[in-house]
Formats: C-alpha cells, sequence, structure tokens
C-alpha cells in the first residue's frame, strides 16, 4: 500500500505540469493512504495558489470541496500521526543523515510506521526516504 504526500494530491486536484501523471499513477492504487498532514498541507497548497493568483478563489473552493468528497466517501484511507511517529521523525531528524525538514519527517515517519510506501513528487523528500533507506516512489 502507499502514503501519499501533499505534492502528490496538490498536482491531482489543481491543474499542474504532473498532473496527468498523478492522476494514471493514482487510478492504480488499491488503497491510497494519506494522513491529517496532508489534508492541512493540501489546504494551505491550494490557498497559496489563490495568494499567488494561480488560482481563482471559487476554483480553490471546488478542488477543496471535492476533496472533502472524497475523504467523505472513503476515497483514501487515513492513518494518524501520533506520539510513535513525532518520535520517529525526532530520532531521523537527530541522527543528520538526511536534510530532513520537519513535515517531511512526519509523512516519512507515517508511512514507515504503517508499513507503506511513499509516492511523492517532491526530490528533496525521495533522498531523505534514500538516506533512511525508506521505500518511495518519485512521479516527475
Amino acid at each position: 500500500m502507499t502514503y501519499v504526500d501533499t505534492s502528490v494530491l496538490a498536482a491531482y486536484y489543481c491543474p499542474e505540469t504532473l498532473s496527468r501523471k498523478v492522476q494514471v499513477r493514482l487510478g492504480q492504487l488499491d488503497a491510497p493512504t494519506i494522513s491529517p498532514l496532508v489534508e492541512v498541507e493540501l489546504h494551505s497548497a491550494v490557498a497559496a495558489k489563490v495568494r499567488r493568483r494561480e488560482l481563482a478563489e471559487a476554483d480553490a473552493r471546488r478542488i477543496l470541496s471535492l476533496f472533502q468528497v472524497h475523504l467523505a466517501d472513503g476515497y483514501y484511507r487515513i492513518v494518524p500521526i501520533e506520539s510513535r511517529e513525532y518520535q520517529l521523525a525526532r530520532s531521523w531528524i537527530g541522527s543528520f543523515k538526511a536534510p530532513l525538514r520537519t513535515l517531511d519527517a512526519l509523512h516519512l515517519a507515517a508511512a514507515f510506521a504503517n508499513d507503506l510506501s511513499l509516492l511523492t513528487a517532491d526530490k528533496v523528500l525521495v533522498r531523505s526516504a534514500e538516506n533512511l533507506r525508506l521505500r518511495c516512489e518519485l512521479i516527475a
């Protein structure tokens, strides 16, 4: 099973260069899995696109509404980020082996703790995952 990070969902719901590739890849997954962190980050990414005038506010509301429908319909499996994931993220950051950003470490911890492979469009996150020998796939 696969943990889908925010960079992938942003390309799925918003028009981006990778949107077509992401749509195909997500369609191949049995149970795409996210965490509440992905939910918050997707809202942040859409809001940033509105502020940069890449998306009209009406389109942003439509995108977030569709995402909420997908959540309600159970399209995504949701795994929590709890104490063990925070401890794991802290441990990896403190190992100094990877250039981990805080939220990236939490995404990796959520995937690892639930025995999931990470699907991302973030090259920096892939390098961190590889440094930690975690399963990941880059959509590029």
